[in-house]
């Protein structure tokens, strides 16, 4: 599997990654594998679950990202990898493990992979999905309260002390690092690199 093609793709809190990875999933089902950089969050078991609440969530040493870095090499020599699952209502890790093959597409997605250096020389193509600030922070209260089962107060209070300000700080940065540059990150907007990226997944799947 060493000709296999990893697609970063990154932008920040909600702005629409999955959006764009869930679709080109879609059009390439059983050849292309997902994998999310929030699986990756580090176990905290020894802390309270109080204390947990407290940690950021959003800088880069939060997760353990040369673990992923070493899934990937593992994956592009053809081996299985055991990839952790992150349980969010107690904002741990659990013990629980999903079993990931080798596929000759992989997309690694998250706000952070580009500010990892490591992490963006395993990838073949960069992709960062831009999105204005006022449309992340609603999309993120409705996806933190319905989906993670944070309460509105929380999501709130998370944002302004270390959503923003981790933005700022390394993900917008790292938007430098990107071969393609997706606008706003609206399924319209993202219609063209939709296809650009389908264009390329389907060249090196022909190669």
């Amino acid at each position: 599997m060493n000709d296999m093609l990893v697609i970063g793709i990154a932008g920040g809190t909600a702005s629409g990654k999955t959006t764009l990875t869930r679709s080109l999933a879609e059009r390439f089902s059983g050849e292309l594998t997902i994998i999310e950089h929030d699986s990756y969050y580090r176990a905290y078991h020894e802390l309270t679950f109080e204390e947990r609440t407290k940690l950021n969530y959003d800088h880069p040493d939060i997760y353990e990202t040369e673990l992923l870095v070493e899934h990937l090499g593992a994956l592009r020599q053809g081996r299985s990898v055991e990839v952790p699952v992150y349980d969010y209502p107690t904002y741990d890790r659990s013990d629980k493990t999903t079993t990931v093959e080798p596929t000759p597409v992989v997309i690694v997605e998250g706000i952070m992979i580009l500010a990892d250096e490591a992490l963006r020389d395993q990838m073949d193509i960069k992709v960062f999905v831009d999105a204005d600030a006022d449309v992340r922070i609603l999309r993120r209260v409705l996806r933190d309260a319905t989906e993670r089962g944070r309460s509105l107060q929380s999501v709130i209070n998370q944002y302004l002390a270390t959503v923003k300000p981790m933005h700022e700080q390394f993900v917008e940065p790292s938007k430098r690092y990107a071969d393609i540059v997706v606008p706003s990150g609206t399924e319209s907007d993202q219609s063209v690199a939709l296809d650009m990226l389908e264009a390329l997944i389907r060249a090196h799947l022909s190669s």
